[in-house]
């Protein structure tokens, strides 16, 4: 009786990405400076500052982010630092 060592995986791509969403941590926050390479200085209601980067799907949408725009920003716990834009607020 071999049991199988495989791990077991999600059934498809919307599981995947639900798993790794919980990882994240989403925060509000406004531009601050814009900076070469597409790297935003964003400040957070703490008034923190992160350094954030725009996610892949905002920029093959061509959404662009300006000073002074609200956004959403997904940080790892484990560089409370850096991030990622997801969503650019009306």
């Amino acid at each position: 009786m071999a049991r199988s060592s495989k791990k077991k995986q999600p059934a498809n791509n919307e599981e995947a990405r639900a798993e790794k969403k919980k990882e994240v941590i989403e925060v509000e926050g406004i531009v601050k400076t814009a900076l070469p390479n597409a790297m935003f200085e964003v400040e957070l209601p703490n008034e923190h500052r992160v350094l954030a980067g725009i996610s892949g799907r905002m920029r093959m949408n061509y959404i662009r982010i300006l000073l002074g725009d609200r956004v959403l920003v997904e940080l790892s716990p484990y560089d409370l630092t850096r991030g990622r834009i997801t969503y650019r607020f009306r």
